[in-house]
C-alpha cells in the first residue's frame, strides 16, 4: 500500500507533467492560435494594470506598467508587452502569488494553459516591438 509520501510525489509528479504539456515548449516560437488567446487572455486579466498607458487617471501608465518602470528605471520596459524576458514558469509564479499591490489569481480564474498562452502572447508581442 503506498504511503502518503509516495502519494503526495505521485500527485505532484502528475500536476507537473500536465502543467508542462499545456505550456510551449521554451526555444520554440509560439503558435499564432496560442498567441491570439493568450492576447485575449491577457486583455481579460492583466491590461488594465500591466498593458500600456495611458491610464483612466492621466498618468502615462497604467499601475503596474509605472511600478514596473519605476523599479527597472530604464534597464527593463515597464510594459509586460515589451518584455522579451518573462517566460512562462516567471509569469506563472507571479499569477499565483500576486506581488505587492498585485492579487494572486486561482487557476479556476486563470489556468495554467491560460499563462502559458500569456507567455506566448508576450513573446510574440515584444518580438513584433523589436523588429
Amino acid at each position: 500500500m503506498p504511503t502518503i509520501p509516495h502519494l503526495l510525489l505521485a500527485a505532484t509528479g502528475l500536476a507537473l507533467a500536465t502543467l508542462a504539456s499545456a505550456l510551449p515548449a521554451q526555444g520554440s516560437p509560439p503558435a499564432p492560435d496560442e498567441a491570439a488567446r493568450g492576447k485575449a487572455v491577457f486583455r481579460r486579466h492583466c491590461a488594465a494594470c500591466h498593458g500600456r498607458g495611458p491610464g483612466d487617471d492621466g498618468s502615462p501608465h497604467l499601475p503596474g506598467t509605472a511600478a514596473l518602470a519605476a523599479r527597472y528605471q530604464g534597464s527593463l520596459p515597464g510594459a509586460l508587452e515589451e518584455r522579451a524576458d518573462l517566460d512562462t514558469e516567471t509569469i506563472l509564479y507571479f499569477v499565483r502569488h500576486g506581488s505587492g499591490p498585485m492579487p494572486m489569481f486561482r487557476k479556476t480564474e486563470v489556468s495554467d494553459a491560460d499563462v502559458g498562452a500569456i507567455a506566448a502572447y508576450l513573446a510574440t508581442s515584444a518580438a513584433s516591438r523589436q523588429k
